[in-house]
């Protein structure tokens, strides 16, 4: 036997983690820890303050109680597929086959990942908006493509435009990526403006992947569903699920729908990962996709309260913002403030004790901008409100309502 020693490299990780970045939310989430908790006042959080529907808990205590704890199809339960089918043609007439087109996933999260998975190869491009949801460079990054960023401005409310896409595609595209009404921006995007991005995705034969997470939580317009376009429902796959919509963050569960074949594919990669979703849980999504209505539309209703209160509210002390018509977002510009959005938050949460996000977490168009959430109280929207308002009165270069 030989006693030559292997050299190995001291690095041990790979060089694709490198690539994936986690300073911006790193630095932050240090600040807030080593800040005192007392007096916080959040609206950092992406999720809903609303407990999940007690009847939606009862269906998966009583499938506890009954013995459903094991494992699942890979696919999901049939009952939850087909009733997602259900719940996708209700709402836009769109018919997909639950048994070939539709699997449940381990969030939404889970579902673009093994998106990204099935259909890059290494070196293939994905376009997608900026600002963006921090995961979408990072999941297109792990699936060995390369992330396009395409502006967004502030002058267009943060709408991706159709001509933009047009300008950054290569023969190396593959995909065109986005998330409607957005994360961070509140951004709803009507159907006519859609189309125009689909005829892109049609001349060049590009895919699509649209994250419609947000697709009930919008005010005063119509959700179009990407799919629901003309010839885009073969080339799309759509990304939804239970954590925004009934206030399941938590449960994790979601789904995707598109084409056989490329679920097929999500499909063969999901087996050797995540196996199955969790029983209890598509236990869950079964009673509130049958019996949720009405949560979602007493909760859509307090968050509408909430967005007019908090949008009005800030542009009213200067830091001004388009409306937003989805999600649970207000993205406000601070540049009138003369400091950085990272600048603006870290005093901000020092000296008045007031949690928002930095829009450059969100994307070099984010600068100067930040993610202000309205999934909190009305009391505290107005109480941060009132704190926001003193402290950008003390800045040097403050706004001028």
């Amino acid at each position: 036997m030989s006693d030559e020693r292997i050299i190995r490299p001291e690095k041990r990780t790979s060089h694709r983690v490198d690539l994936v970045s986690d300073v911006g939310f790193g630095k932050f989430l240090n600040l807030l820890h080593s800040v005192s908790s007392e007096g916080i006042i959040s609206l950092g959080v992406g999720e809903p303050d609303f407990a999940t529907p007690w009847h939606i808990c009862e269906a998966a205590i009583d499938a506890l109680k009954g013995g459903c704890t094991g494992y699942t199809p890979s696919t999901g339960f049939p009952e939850l597929r087909h009733a997602v089918a259900q719940d996708l043609e209700r709402r836009y007439s769109i018919r997909y086959d639950p048994e070939t087109e539709i699997i449940i996933t381990v969030g939404a999260s889970q579902a673009m990942d093994l998106a990204f998975r099935a259909i890059l190869d290494p070196g293939d491009e994905a376009i997608m908006p900026d600002p963006y949801y921090v995961c979408y460079p990072s999941c297109i990054t792990l699936a060995h493509g390369v992330p396009i960023p395409v502006s967004a401005r502030a002058e267009d409310e943060f709408k991706l435009q159709a001509v933009q896409i047009a300008a950054r595609i290569t023969p190396r595209t593959k995909v065109i990526l986005f998330g409607y009404p957005a994360n961070p921006t509140g951004t709803e995007m009507s159907r006519g403006e859609l189309a125009e991005i689909a005829k892109v995705a049609e001349k060049h034969d590009l895919l699509v992947i649209s994250d419609e997470i947000y697709s009930r939580l919008t005010y005063g317009v119509d959700h179009t569903c990407f799919p629901s376009l003309p010839g885009m429902k073969e080339r799309t796959i759509l990304l939804d699920g239970f954590s925004k919509t009934y206030a399941m963050t938590g449960w994790r569960l979601g789904y995707a729908a598109g084409p056989a074949d490329l679920i097929a594919a999500m499909g063969k990669i999901h087996q050797h990962t995540m196996l199955s979703p969790s029983s209890m849980a598509q236990m869950a999504a079964i009673e509130a996709l049958k019996c949720g209505e009405g949560d979602v539309k007493r909760m859509v209703a307090e968050y509408d309260q909430r967005r007019r209160v908090l949008f009005q509210g800030l542009n009213k002390i200067g830091l001004e913002c388009h409306e937003p018509r989805g999600a649970f977002y207000v993205f406000p510009s601070v540049q009138a403030t003369g400091m950085t959005s990272q600048e603006f938050t870290e005093r901000l949460l020092l000296e008045e004790k007031v949690v928002i996000m930095p829009g450059n977490l969100f994307g070099q168009q984010g600068e100067g901008f930040v993610r202000c959430s309205y999934a909190t109280t009305i009391s505290d929207i107005e109480e941060a409100l009132r704190r926001m308002k003193c402290f950008v009165e003390r800045c040097p270069n403050r706004a001028q309502p």
